[in-house]
């Protein structure tokens, strides 16, 4: 008698969008967005307000993007966290606690800087923040990556980039209103107390992924990454992706880059930017990032880069819509709440495409080196943002910001085709 085989096992029933957005996995998300965006934001948002309010020059606090330098270099010490293993916690958590030990240091000294003593010292605490929170997007993206399933990757990202931006909320709300009734020591010291949220998280989860799978040599924690993306994709196509990573994020980059400074000179008063452009933000952020990544989970990522990001492109236009209007409280909320959709959304699907360009082996390096590329805008460009300005207006440099923002849209034809299965991949 032949022994039958056993029946072939059903398929498991889709998820529900509740189920597939309420679970352990994207609220790990949720949190890694927030750790994340928080010392970003405090960087581009906090610190431009303290240095505008304490009368140092738009053209002094556009160089200040140059602090950003770490976020274009990651790449280059990612392999060390690929490759050694902190002897707590382990190769993901370890690194994060370090990472985020350093943040809240480093954020409470700069308070205590004067920048009318001094404007360079502030520059080298600034870039003591940039570098602790570089270091911990690598081991975030890493640890991402490693968490979630490639069909959670759309999802995934989007909450994680949404939290992000809403831990803009911390410094660019709470820490700017606070400003207006605080020495900006304590604010400062406010600001680096939520980074305990973050590593509250890192001792709550889990390693993803088991360290045994670490390089076995720091040549290889260097090499094999970048060999294996170019024998995936070959020289031509990797080359032009990586120009894609370059282009697609450059308008709105530098669209942002002054968007306190530009408030303050419409004459909008700190508590007004605190409470108007911020909270008008959260609502925006919230329905964005959710709606953002069903609506993902039913284009793909390739149809959401094309969508979000014609968006993303008229998103710009309305900070030169609000440069026309002046100081009008409504059209200042406006503005924020359709910026926070389109960019915001963009973002989303940018960040969910550098994901699925990784291999969970090298996700490190890969993660860093991809996002690196991206960050390259926002810190060089940026630089020049405020010598623009100060040059043809503002109405003027975000019109210039729209044009900037067009060939990255054009590259999509070949990166990222409109032609591809609703689950596709690039």
């Amino acid at each position: 008698m032949t022994e039958q085989s056993p029946p072939p096992m059903p398929s498991p029933a889709p998820l529900t969008w509740q189920q597939a957005i309420f679970n352990r996995h994207m609220f790990i998300c949720v949190l890694t967005g927030f750790a994340s965006g928080l010392p970003l934001y405090f960087l581009i948002q906090l610190v431009p307000a303290w240095l505008r309010s304490e009368g140092v020059g738009l053209t002094e606090i556009g160089l200040f993007a140059l602090i950003g330098f770490p976020y274009n270099w990651k790449f280059v010490w990612a392999p060390l966290m690929d490759r050694y293993v902190p002897p707590f916690f382990g190769r993901r958590r370890g690194w994060m606690l370090i990472s985020q030990l350093g943040l809240i240091v480093s954020m409470a000294v700069l308070g205590f800087i004067d920048p009318k003593f001094s404007v360079g010292l502030v520059a080298y605490g600034a870039a003591a923040v940039a570098f602790c929170s570089a270091s911990q997007d690598v081991v975030l993206d890493a640890y991402r990556r490693e968490l979630l399933r490639d069909d959670e990757l759309g999802l995934g990202n989007a909450i994680h980039v949404q939290a992000y931006r809403l831990a803009g909320l911390v410094p660019g709300s709470i820490g700017v209103i606070l400003g207006d009734y605080l020495p900006w020591s304590t604010v400062f010291m406010v600001m680096a107390a939520f980074m305990l949220i973050g590593v509250a998280m890192t001792l709550w989860i889990e390693e993803a992924a088991d360290a045994s799978i670490a390089p076995l040599s720091l040549r290889a924690a260097i090499v094999e990454p970048f060999k294996e993306f170019v024998n995936r994709k070959g020289w031509a196509s990797a080359l032009y992706l990586l120009l894609f990573l370059f282009l697609y994020k450059l308008g709105d980059n530098m669209a942002t880059a002054l968007s306190s400074p530009f408030y303050l000179d419409l004459g909008f008063t700190l508590t007004e930017i605190g409470t108007i452009a911020k909270t008008a933000s959260l609502t925006a952020a919230i329905i964005g990032g959710l709606a953002g990544g069903i609506i993902m989970i039913r284009l793909g990522i390739n149809r959401a880069l094309w969508v979000f990001g014609v968006v993303q492109v008229l998103s710009i236009l309305g900070f030169a819509a609000l440069a026309e209007i002046g100081h009008d409280r409504f059209a200042l909320a406006v503005v924020i709440v359709f910026e926070y959709l389109g960019v915001g959304l963009g973002t989303a699907a940018f960040t969910a495409f550098i994901a699925r360009a990784t291999t969970p082996a090298y996700a490190a390096t890969q993660f860093a080196l991809f996002t690196a590329l991206a960050a390259v805008p926002r810190t060089f460009a940026n630089a020049t943002t405020g010598i623009i300005v100060e040059s043809v207006g503002w109405t003027n440099f975000y019109l210039l910001c729209t044009v900037i923002a067009v060939p990255g849209m054009l590259m999509l034809f070949k990166v990222a085709p409109w032609r591809e299965p609703a689950a596709g991949g690039a």
